[in-house]
């Protein structure tokens, strides 16, 4: 792959979907504060992790930011679009994911950083209520609106490139549908309106596609995952990779699932529970909204355990996946996991997860990663489907000739050895 790799030279424009959310205003305040010196990139890859060149005596193991060309944090701007005006650090009090005096420390950047009106169709996220939103006759309409937001902040902010997130809620689900199949047959139904197969945020994909910035889909409705979206980052050469971040118990089941494979124990039930009280946690409660989280969330075991393989140890799970919105714990997750595991002559044993989490602080450096590494991609002329980022989501985007890898260790090492192709290293297949 050893292609010439464009410099970041310039600003990085960051425009992020639902701004003003728990998870974007996280993602804001400590990217400024670490910038600052006022925090450390926990949890960020990019930021802290190593990366092992060549043979194992040789001893090599630099910093990832160290040897790849990514973008420094200081060219970083930040902007996007939501449903509520507040500015960033009105949104992230709101949130209560932060205690007041991380806020303090970057307060007057924060409070400069304000939402564009949204793309927003209460249709598509029933429990939410819009009040800082676009009008428009037609989706078409709609999604030239956004493309003009993206340029003008690009041009406003002098930035050189422009990366595109969505970290908004979680929409309706809404299986492929036949125009979504073809750029052709989708465009033809963003401009005829075709309102109930065009959710908004196929709008702010199809906008970054077409003005050739990388789109990173974080959320599980349908998006991004189409041919017709495919078809469209092909033809722009434009980077795209989803869907739904991989933070709490989805990422405790891909490190899970694995362990029982690799020592062939059978697994005979998976129940899965969260507990959650942040915006997230209340569109949830719809079941249009939960419908779209549960097929995500349930299709990880099946895909790692391939019960058509072994059909005498996984071919009968019971796996039931749920999510209750209970606002007094606000951001601050609970997953509970009870796994009904079968050992040595068919006895039972059991293992049980409790995972007392805190979902913006585990997706938080998820965001700044995809946000780094798509841009690197763009510059390294990579496009369409980047399937070694599959490492941050729950359910990796894929073709229909591929099959996904939600194994977490496997999706590490493919992440890894794609950024030592890119700058001319061997990759590690771990025989010496």
């Amino acid at each position: 792959m050893k292609q010439e790799i464009q410099p970041a030279n310039g600003r990085l424009g960051v425009l992020v979907v639902g701004l003003g959310g728990a998870v974007a205003s996280t993602f804001v305040v400590g990217t400024l504060a670490v910038r600052k010196g006022l925090a450390k990139p926990i949890g960020s890859i990019t930021q802290l992790a190593t990366i092992r060149l060549g043979k194992r005596n040789e001893n090599r193991f630099p910093k990832i930011k160290e040897v790849v060309p990514l973008a420094d944090l200081n060219d970083l701007v930040f902007g996007g679009w939501d449903i509520f005006e507040d500015d960033v650090y009105a949104a992230a009090q709101h949130a209560e994911v932060l205690v007041q005096k991380d806020l303090e420390g970057v307060k007057e950047e924060l409070q400069t950083i304000k939402p564009m009106p949204a793309a927003f169709d209460q249709n598509w996220v029933k429990r939410l209520h819009g009040t800082h939103v676009k009008s428009a006759a037609t989706r078409w309409e709609l999604t030239e609106q956004i493309r003009k937001d993206i340029r003008d902040f690009k041009a406003a902010n002098h930035c050189e490139r422009v990366v595109v997130i969505w970290a908004a809620s979680t929409e309706i689900y809404l299986p492929l549908c036949d125009e979504h199949k073809s750029l052709a047959t989708f465009e033809k139904a963003m401009k005829d309106n075709l309102t109930e197969i065009i959710a908004p945020s196929m709008c702010y994909a199809y906008a970054a596609i077409a003005e050739g910035a990388p789109f990173i889909m974080g959320a599980p409705n349908l998006c991004v995952d189409m041919p017709a979206m495919w078809e469209f980052s092909a033809k722009q050469n434009v980077p795209i990779c989803g869907k739904d971040f991989k933070t709490g118990q989805t990422m405790m089941k891909t490190v899970l699932a694995p362990m029982l494979k690799t020592r062939m124990l059978g697994l005979d039930g998976w129940f899965s529970t969260n507990i959650l009280g942040n915006r997230d946690g209340e569109v949830l409660d719809d079941p249009d909204s939960f419908k779209t989280k549960e097929v995500s969330k349930l299709s990880v075991i099946d895909t790692i355990l391939q019960p058509e393989l072994y059909p005498e140890l996984y071919g009968n799970i019971y796996h039931k996946v749920r999510i209750n919105y209970y606002p007094p714990r606000k951001d601050n997750k609970e997953g509970w996991d009870n796994i009904d595991i079968v050992g040595w002559m068919g006895y039972p044993m059991q293992l049980k997860v409790d995972f007392l989490c805190r979902d913006s602080i585990l997706a938080a450096p998820l965001v700044l990663d995809l946000v780094l590494f798509t841009d690197l991609a763009q510059r390294v002329g990579m496009s369409g489907i980047q399937g070694w980022l599959s490492f941050y989501f729950k359910s990796p985007m894929h073709d229909f000739e591929h099959i996904p890898e939600h194994d977490l260790f496997i999706q590490y090492t493919k992440l890894k050895n794609t950024l030592r192709k890119m700058i001319g290293e061997e990759t590690l297949d771990y025989l010496d």
